[in-house]
This record gives C-alpha cells, sequence and structure tokens, in this order.
C-alpha cells in the first residue's frame, strides 16, 4: 500500500513538473525562432580621421637638420669612380669639419630635367645637330613612369615647348618642333645695323639666358617632387643680352632649390655677332654642382649627353647633420675632399655644389637686403611669361 502511494507520489510529481516546465522551453525555443532584433541607435557617420584634424598637441612631427649632397667622383681621364666609401671622404661646412651620418650611391633616384634650348640667330647652323644630341639623351635617359622632363626654347624670353612628362615620345616631339626665331621686321633691322624692336614688342631679337633658367626653375622644376634629381640642361653660346635676372641670381636660386645646372657651349661659327661666353657657362654649372661643356663637332655635342647621361646614374649621395645648429637663412659654403692615401694619389676631381642656405626659423625676415629689387624684375618676367606660356 505504501509503495503504490510512493508511486503515485511520484507520478504526480513529475507530471507538474512537466506541466511546469513545458510552456518555459517552448516559449524560449519560439522566442529564439522570431526574435527581432533590437533598435539600436546608429551614430552619425564621422570623417576619416587625418592629421590635420588631430590636436596639434596628439601629433608627433619630426624635423630634421640633415644637410643633403650629392656629388660624382671622376678620375684623370673623366671615368667615373663609382667605388667610394664613407671612410674615404671628408665634408667641411665653412671650412668646419662635419660628422658624417649618411653615404650612399645614388643610382635610381628619379629624374626631373629640363631641356633648355636657345634659338636665337647665332643657333641657327648648329640646331639640327643640337636636336640630334637632345633626342637621343631623351631616349637613352627617360625611363617611362619614373623619370620626368620638361623642353624649352628661349630667344629674349621662354617658350614651353613640351610640359613636364614621362613619355619618350612628347619629349621628342617637343624637341622636333623646336626652331630658329627671328622676326621678319628685327631681320630686317639688324641687316640695316640698327637695334632690333623692344624686347617687350618682340623678344626673338634677343638672348636672355639667365631669366630663361630662373624661370626653368620657377616655374618647373622647383614643383616636382624633393626626392627627385633635378637637373637643367642648357644649350646655349652663353653671350646674355637682355636679362633682367643676374647671373648670380640664378645661381642662388638654383642652389636653394636643389638644381644643377649642365651647360652645353655651342654656336654657329658663322654667325658674326657676339661670342662664346664659357666663362660664364663653366660659373653657372660648377656653382651649381654640374658641368660645363664646349664641344667641338657634333661627335663632342653627342659625347657631352652621353657624360651628363653617366654622370646622373654615378652620383654618391651625403648627409650630415650640421654643427652650426643656427637657422638664419645664411649661405654655407661646401667642401668634399678625398681622404684616403691611395686615392688621393689618382687625384680624383669631386663634382658638387658648392654650398646651401640653411633654414630660417619661423618669423625670421624673409630676405637680406641686397640693393636689388627683385619684386618689381619678377613681375616683369611673369608678364613676358604669360605671353609664350598662354
Amino acid at each position: 500500500m505504501r509503495i503504490h502511494f510512493h508511486y503515485l507520489f511520484a507520478t504526480a510529481l513529475a507530471l507538474l513538473f512537466t506541466i511546469v516546465c513545458l510552456p518555459a522551453t517552448a516559449i524560449n525555443a519560439q522566442a529564439q525562432q522570431t526574435r527581432v532584433p533590437v533598435p539600436t541607435q546608429t551614430p552619425p557617420p564621422q570623417k576619416p580621421v587625418s592629421v590635420d584634424s588631430e590636436p596639434e598637441a596628439e601629433v608627433v612631427r619630426v624635423e630634421t637638420d640633415l644637410v643633403n649632397t650629392l656629388f660624382t667622383a671622376v678620375d684623370k681621364d673623366r671615368h667615373f669612380v663609382t667605388s667610394l666609401r664613407a671612410e674615404d671622404v671628408r665634408i667641411f661646412e665653412n671650412d668646419v669639419p662635419q660628422t658624417v651620418s649618411l653615404f650612399q650611391r645614388e643610382t635610381d633616384r628619379p629624374l626631373s630635367l629640363a631641356i633648355l634650348i636657345d634659338t636665337s640667330e647665332s643657333q641657327r647652323g648648329v640646331m639640327a645637330q643640337e636636336k640630334l644630341a637632345a633626342r637621343a639623351f631623351v631616349e637613352s635617359v627617360i625611363r617611362p613612369g619614373i623619370d620626368h622632363a620638361t623642353v624649352l626654347s628661349f630667344t629674349g624670353i621662354p617658350k614651353l615647348e613640351q610640359p613636364l612628362t614621362s613619355d619618350p615620345v612628347r619629349l621628342r616631339k617637343g624637341i622636333d618642333q623646336i626652331r630658329v626665331e627671328l622676326s621678319a621686321e628685327n631681320q630686317r633691322l639688324l641687316a640695316a645695323g640698327e637695334d632690333p624692336l623692344p624686347i617687350e614688342q618682340d623678344p626673338t631679337g634677343y638672348t636672355s639666358i639667365w631669366d630663361a633658367l630662373w624661370l626653368t626653375i620657377q616655374e618647373h622644376l622647383i614643383k616636382t617632387p624633393d626626392n627627385t634629381r633635378r637637373a637643367i640642361i642648357l644649350l646655349s653660346d652663353g653671350d646674355d643680352t637682355s636679362s633682367r635676372k643676374g647671373k648670380q641670381e640664378v645661381i642662388d636660386l638654383a642652389v636653394k632649390s636643389d638644381v644643377v645646372i649642365y651647360a652645353i657651349g655651342i654656336r654657329d661659327a658663322d654667325f658674326p655677332e657676339g661670342k662664346l661666353d664659357a666663362g660664364a657657362l663653366r660659373k653657372v654649372s660648377d656653382k651649381t654642382g654640374g658641368r660645363a661643356f664646349i664641344p667641338a663637332g657634333p661627335a663632342d655635342l653627342t659625347q657631352a649627353f652621353s657624360q651628363i647621361d653617366q654622370e646622373l646614374r654615378s652620383q654618391y649621395l651625403i648627409a650630415y647633420s650640421p654643427t652650426n645648429k643656427n637657422r638664419d637663412g645664411t649661405y654655407r659654403r661646401l667642401r668634399i675632399e678625398i681622404i684616403n692615401p691611395a686615392l688621393r694619389q689618382q687625384k680624383l676631381q669631386l663634382l658638387y655644389r658648392q654650398g646651401y642656405y640653411a633654414k630660417k626659423c619661423p618669423g625670421a625676415a624673409r630676405h637680406r637686403r641686397t640693393g636689388h629689387k627683385p619684386r618689381a624684375e619678377k613681375t616683369e618676367l611673369k608678364t613676358l611669361l604669360k605671353i609664350q606660356f598662354r
């Protein structure tokens, strides 16, 4: 009897448990199958965070005062020396030795070049040779997608023949379209022994080499990336007749802008007026770290371009942190010497820019007084520039 009672009690208890628990389980299962996502408030879209939008205190700014200089070494036979080591050279700033922080060969740096060709009457007899050599240079040097070049010609003012491009075909077309320019009226005046028309009216009777160099740097090369090798290949006789800018102004701008000038001194031997000013061409080249070439004939002209090609690919980069930490914008002279005794006996020649301008502190005077009026001259040059670059 007791066993039967216990059995009935256990059965009743199990039934009660089933009645209580099953609905809850079913409800939970149904809830899982039909659950609707709970609406959440979507935050408004935010603009991507950029360094410029962050508070100034959260931005880590790293500045370096390293001075970088490229140089080339050649032996007495004008062969390029490509085996120098850091311990073979020493660099000086204002005659004070500096500790070298970086020394390496530079063979693959992208190039930003300007081919600047004098188209005044003194070039008529050699223009075909110049264009042929310039085309060969473009085909040899320019690596599509890596290097860029522009082509300009000039008489009294520069003329843009081809803007900066990495396309050798466009550069060749720019070179092909260059012509010696002398208007019929100026040709008549010069033949009669009279002065040409004013340059503002007709620039074809003039040669403004320094203006053309200045504007090539200011309007083209200075806008190229800082990590490129900037250089101008100038073809002219160096006989400037009408520039508003001076030769030293061009040198200063080129040094400040890290632009090297290679000059090829050439002119028509049958042209009676003017002269080949090799001294002027050498000065503007040497002071900026380039070289001047005075070819005697077509073969020498081709060789000059070949030498420039090799030099652009056979350079060393040397960098140092100057002992003079003053950011005063002053000019600092550079000197690089061979200190390896064995190499000194070979009498190697080192080609490099002969100085640089130190950085200026914010708020420092922008220009020192020099007695010149660059603002007025620059405005005048800009006005002339628009005539040909329009």
